[in-house]
């Protein structure tokens, strides 16, 4: 066994599967750490720390006329120099994403059976194309509007008849085969699939639990905590307030705001019925920036000028702003999350660090959860003491 495997010593119950389910025995599949992965500009694939990884999941195919392709040709070439990198690694699972942020075509794909067939025999061609060992479907989000992509409220039942027959085909490869979905770390989502039938199908869910709180939110916040944060506990901020202030509006609109996390998000799909060896949930390998902030409490949930950078790598974060350049870290135990503030700049950073990731992962395992998954690889460090390195670590037995 490799030395970071940690087995989990969990009956696992076959009956709330379909007969035909082969692909992935979760209770012998180690904790997983997985990695969605945009391959670099100065791509290099051999000097990825493959290592430290169960899964690597290569980002994005997209929904394309139909079928499941990538938009750049170039891309098939260099998820094929990472597939070769199993020689080395031979226990790394590599996978391929379909959908992110702002990809449309699913809903249309989905619609039909003649639609999902089509869709689901391109993808089983693609993977027996590259010789991968699983698919990750990334809908943002079925039945819901997101950057302008097209939805139907039938998308609830076609997302779970799609993922169903992803599941009977992708049983049919000669290769074990790993199915899971990239869900969002806030309940609406849960009202628009079928969760414990499309659980039923996968092998994991991996819930994004960042994006917490927007770029454009006119308020600071965490945008990746882990810790269960209440009403009460930020009634005193300003953002408090602020979000008190729209409940009735927002009620009217059938929304109802509550602060986000890890530990939220996870006790609300144990309690709709998910394995707790299927969730798998996200680190933030990325920070959230905001101008113009108030310097009250260093910041934390208070009014901002707008966004300051949108995003930022962490490796970006740690060259220019982790206590540099007037950047003081700060760490809130109600979110076991940190935040950086430059009280002379009025600039507010919400980001992971090597202390939550490592969190996280303890979090994860000492729930019995299937894993931790980030995004993404590229924007980590090259630099020791990374975040994968946190996460590596505190994944050891």
């Amino acid at each position: 066994m490799n030395k970071y495997c940690i087995f989990l010593s969990l009956t696992f119950l076959f009956s709330g599967y379909a007969p035909s389910q082969k692909a992935s025995d979760i209770m012998e599949n180690p904790f997983a750490i997985m990695a969605y992965y945009v391959a670099e500009r100065d791509y290099r694939p051999e000097q990825l720390p493959l290592e430290k990884l169960t899964h690597i999941i290569f980002s994005f195919t997209n929904v394309i006329d139909g079928e499941m392709k990538f938009k750049n040709k170039k891309s098939a070439e260099k998820l094929k120099l990472l597939v070769a990198q199993k020689k080395k690694h031979p226990h790394l699972k590599v996978m391929i994403a379909c959908g992110g942020w702002g990809a449309d075509g699913f809903s249309d794909m989905a619609h039909t059976a003649e639609n999902r067939t089509r869709f689901v025999n391109s993808a089983m061609a693609f993977i027996e194309a590259h010789q991968l060992d699983g698919l990750d479907i990334d809908w943002e989000y079925p039945g819901i509007p997101a950057a302008g992509t097209k939805h139907r409220k039938e998308d609830k039942q076609n997302f779970t008849l799609l993922m169903k027959a992803l599941r009977e085909e992708m049983n049919k490869l000669d290769r074990p085969q790993t199915l899971t979905f990239a869900a969002a770390g806030w309940k609406r989502y849960y009202d628009n699939i079928e969760i414990t039938e499309v659980m039923k199908y996968v092998d994991y869910i991996n819930v994004m639990t960042y994006d917490q709180i927007g770029a454009n939110s006119p308020y600071t916040g965490h945008h990746t905590a882990l810790g269960l944060i209440k009403e009460e506990d930020i009634a005193k901020y300003p953002y408090g307030a602020f979000m008190e202030s729209r409940k009735e509006a927002m009620a009217k609109r059938g929304y109802r705001w509550e602060p986000r996390s890890v530990e939220k998000i996870v006790a609300f799909c144990l309690e709709a019925g998910v394995k707790r060896e299927q969730i798998v949930i996200g680190g933030a390998f990325y920070g959230r920036a905001w101008k113009g902030v108030h310097p009250d409490k260093n910041g934390l949930y208070q009014r901002n000028g707008g966004s300051y950078i949108g995003w930022s790598a962490y490796h970006q974060i740690r060259e220019k702003y982790e206590g540099k350049n007037g950047f003081q870290r700060h760490w809130d135990p109600v979110a076991k999350a940190p935040f950086l503030f430059n009280a002379t700049d009025s600039i507010f950073i919400s980001y992971d660090d090597t202390a939550s990731v490592g969190l996280k992962t303890k979090y994860a395992l000492d729930q019995k959860l299937g894993g931790i998954m980030f995004w993404e690889l590229s924007n980590d460090t090259k630099e020791e003491n990374s975040l994968l390195d946190a996460i590596y670590e505190a994944a050891q037995p």
